[in-house]
């Protein structure tokens, strides 16, 4: 089991963390569409030069997935996360093609205390997924439960 270094106290608002660069290759994102969005553009080269794309672009889906194993590795498996009530937000702006870097960049916007239980609180986050031309290729926003280091005092 790996330690905790970070509980929703650490989590303030501004609290950053990008991560390193992850490459995405055409096979990963054949493999990724045959399996889940299995759209020519995304399955086929031959079919995506047609498409209004002009080429192979990996599922939004599959770069939501980079991006959780980019806050996997970077950050969250040393939290004390237990889970997420889900999106609030959550766009895709460019496509993401074979050969693009992909690096995820966590910001917090805000911090709230658990009302129904002192030993936990939630941390609402905006994730940007960026290529290495620094462009939002996606963005999310969403909201995280973490333990307290320190449980509230009534």
């Amino acid at each position: 089991m790996t330690q905790i270094k970070y509980y929703w106290e650490d989590f303030t608002p501004g609290w950053q963390h990008e991560s390193q660069p992850r490459v995405i290759t055409s096979d990963e994102i054949i493999t990724f569409a045959r399996e889940y969005d299995p759209q020519a553009y995304h399955t086929d080269e031959e079919a995506a030069k047609s498409s209004p794309f002009g080429g192979l672009i990996a599922s939004g889906w599959q770069t939501c997935s980079v991006a959780m194993r980019l806050m996997c590795d970077g950050y969250l498996l040393q939290t004390s996360c237990i889970g997420s009530p889900g999106l609030d937000e959550l766009r895709w702006f460019k496509p993401v093609r074979p050969g693009d870097a992909l690096r995820l960049h966590s910001i917090v916007l805000d911090q709230t205390p658990s009302q129904k239980d002192q030993t936990r609180g939630t941390v609402k986050f905006r994730w940007d997924v960026l290529n290495q031309k620094n462009e939002v290729v996606c963005s999310m926003t969403g909201r995280q439960h973490y333990r307290r280091r320190t449980p509230a005092r009534i």
